[in-house]
């Protein structure tokens, strides 16, 4: 129990953040407690040492002993400052997890990213025909024998359906379904001619991915599909699915097979007067740095065009050089908020230009609602106080512009007028409340605290 002259109002939830940062910048974390555990930020730090720590900031005094017992007693100093405390996990001794969620992340990189040793060749496998016959020329490399066929039920089917036909798009039809500017529309047109790969950046459910797409058609000047590929990177995804390499066929065999950026890019050679769209979405879910491989260097604009070709390290001897044919755009999108993701390097970063999007809550976004028969008291609600909950989240320091509430969530109006109140209250109490708790997932008081005000909101 503290002392009768102990002032605890002293010690706020500013000193024990500025522990907690300094605990992380001062390597290797104390020992966990043996029963408690402060969890932050999905780590784990033992409660009294952080109170310890905290204590000396608030007093300014670095020898200062914290005055309460572990335990209960300083738990409950922590969660009245809005921290929470749970019973220890159970960790192996001298595990890496006690070192925080770091290793772990460390781990599964290594995981997505594959072996990268090569695989030892199966025991008492018979050597095939192609490869007891084959004798290679002196000083030369060996490459594989043409494979036969595949058989016809292990090829990609044939298209059940067709490509809808193209129809004209221009800067009108485009506007009348974004909630962008004119302004902005223009300008980010010019970045994706001035460097030809362009990256939308921006909180989740601001329309990058749709407005990716508008802006390929933009560029083509149609709603052309057989002139845009799209692609989603991910954990899994790899150089050789993108670019170039050796994958399983439907003989149980591995063979040398173009990726995706390689076909389109033969599409785009054999079309060299019209614009040929490759959309990225989520690009950086994936270890981008690797699946692009030589388009460090290629991606450039003034390094298109045969020119520019070089050998792929996966293709045969006497193979022609690959290059990006000048026709090629790249558009990507990127989430800012998933702190999961690793930022991209500088030198990915040059070769891009880069557009930021934000929440739009203007009158766009309420002349669609109204054009939907949604009634405009909705409509008044919804604007105003989304615009106060992400003002709310702009301005907490642990989450920032880039964690706000975007737009795309009330992009699908009710069915009926009469059905507009409903339909707000439901996507406020299952898609935004939810998210709430997962941004203050440390702080459930305030995470309460804002989910009262929303859904009180949606009530009218």
């Amino acid at each position: 129990m503290p002392t009768p002259d102990l002032d605890l109002s002293q010690l706020s939830r500013d000193h024990v953040l500025r522990a907690l940062h300094q605990m992380d910048q001062e390597g290797p974390r104390m020992p966990l407690s043996t029963v408690y555990d402060l969890v932050y930020q999905g780590r784990r730090y033992a409660p009294r040492a952080v109170a310890q720590l905290a204590w000396r900031l608030a007093l300014n005094q670095p020898e200062a002993p914290w005055p309460l017992p572990a335990g209960t007693p300083t738990n409950r100093v922590l969660e009245k400052l809005d921290f929470t405390v749970a019973t220890k996990r159970p960790t192996l001794e001298n595990s890496p997890l006690l070192d925080g969620d770091v290793a772990a992340q460390e781990h599964m990189q290594e995981l997505y990213t594959g072996a990268t040793q090569k695989p030892a060749p199966r025991k008492g496998r018979p050597a095939s025909r192609n490869e007891a016959t084959a004798e290679p020329e002196p000083g030369a490399l060996a490459t594989p024998e043409p494979t036969e066929a595949l058989p016809a039920d292990v090829q990609e089917p044939a298209l059940a359906y067709q490509l809808p036909a193209p129809q004209p798009y221009n800067q009108a039809t485009a506007l009348a379904e974004l909630f962008i500017s004119a302004d902005k529309l223009t300008t980010t047109q010019a970045a994706l001619r001035r460097r030809r790969n362009l990256i939308l950046q921006g909180p989740p459910g601001t329309g990058k991915t749709f407005l990716a797409r508008r802006l390929a058609w933009l560029e083509l000047g149609a709603t052309d599909a057989a002139r845009v590929e799209v692609v989603q990177f991910h954990p899994s995804f790899s150089y050789e699915d993108f670019v170039q390499g050796f994958r399983p066929d439907g003989a149980g065999s591995f063979r040398l097979q173009d990726g995706i950026l390689v076909n389109f890019c033969h599409r785009a050679a054999q079309d060299p007067e019209r614009p040929h769209i490759l959309l990225i979405d989520e690009l950086n879910r994936g270890n981008v740095a690797r699946i692009f491989g030589e388009l460090l260097l290629l991606l450039e604009a003034d390094k298109r065009g045969p020119a520019h070709a070089i050998r792929l390290p996966y293709a045969p001897v006497g193979s022609p050089p690959f290059f990006v044919p000048e026709n090629l755009y790249l558009i990507g999108t990127m989430n800012l908020a998933d702190r999961s993701l690793a930022p991209l390097d500088y030198a990915l970063r040059r070769r891009f230009a880069f557009v930021g999007l934000e929440p739009e809550f203007g009158e766009p976004l309420q002349a669609f609602l109204a054009a939907q028969q949604v009634p405009a008291p909705v409509i008044t609600r919804l604007v105003a106080h989304l615009t106060a909950l992400n003002q709310v989240i702009a301005d907490d320091p642990d989450l920032g512009p880039d964690f706000c509430i975007g737009h795309s969530y009330f992009c699908q109006p009710p069915a009926t007028p009469s059905a507009a109140p409903e339909w707000l209250q439901l996507i406020l109490e299952q898609e935004i409340a939810p998210l709430l708790d997962d941004y203050w997932l440390d702080q459930p008081a305030k995470a309460a605290q804002q989910k009262k005000k929303l859904l009180a909101s949606s009530a009218g």
